[in-house]
């Protein structure tokens, strides 16, 4: 059961603006047309940070107009966040803060013998990198640039030492993705 960063970016490497938004994300391909129908069916627990999970808030559940969805996620769900977070109704959400071993320890169980994924963002899948728990990256790059925003990984990772790419798949003419596999490297305690 690996732990994977599942994500989209734009070309130069930015997973989000600014301001967190992702809207240049929906124009360019149907989340049908992607691996995601199979990738979210394998996966056991989430994490995310508390930016990701005010995105979801606002544009998906919209819970100050009454017109949005429900949580989209059955599996378990960590928020890392400093600060109170708004609950979501019928979903099983824990806020967490800190380390991040053991929480994925706590998601390893949660997930049952099922995949791990950091949802987002960028810094919190390198924490989970850092931390030597980081299995498997898998990005889909669109063919959008934003200039500046959220890095999609804002560490400096030897590429020939610690990422091996895997496969790489067209879909569509809006995207390619692009999967690795992160060599994990020893981590002091």
């Amino acid at each position: 059961m690996p732990t994977q960063y599942y994500t989209a970016s734009s070309l130069d490497g930015f997973i989000a603006t600014e301001d967190d938004s992702i809207e240049w994300l929906f124009s360019l391909v149907d989340v049908n047309a992607t691996s995601y129908p199979q990738f979210i069916a394998d996966v056991g627990a989430l994490a995310m940070g508390s930016a990701t999970y005010e995105w979801m808030l606002k544009h998906v559940i919209k819970p100050t107009t009454g017109d949005g969805a429900s949580w989209p996620y059955t599996q378990p769900t960590w928020v890392f966040s400093s600060r109170a977070i708004e609950p979501i109704d019928r979903a099983e959400i824990h806020v967490v803060r800190g380390d991040v071993r053991p929480v994925h320890a706590a998601m390893t169980q949660a997930a049952a013998g099922k995949n791990l994924w950091i949802v987002g963002g960028g810094d919190l899948a390198g924490q989970f990198y850092d931390a030597g728990l980081l299995d498997e990256i898998i990005v889909q790059i669109g063919s959008v640039t934003l200039g500046r925003g959220k890095p999609l990984l804002p560490r400096r990772i030897d590429g020939a030492l610690a990422l091996r790419l895997t496969s790489v798949e067209r879909i569509g003419d809006g995207m390619a993705e692009l999967r690795y596999d992160v060599r994990r490297a020893e981590v002091s305690v």
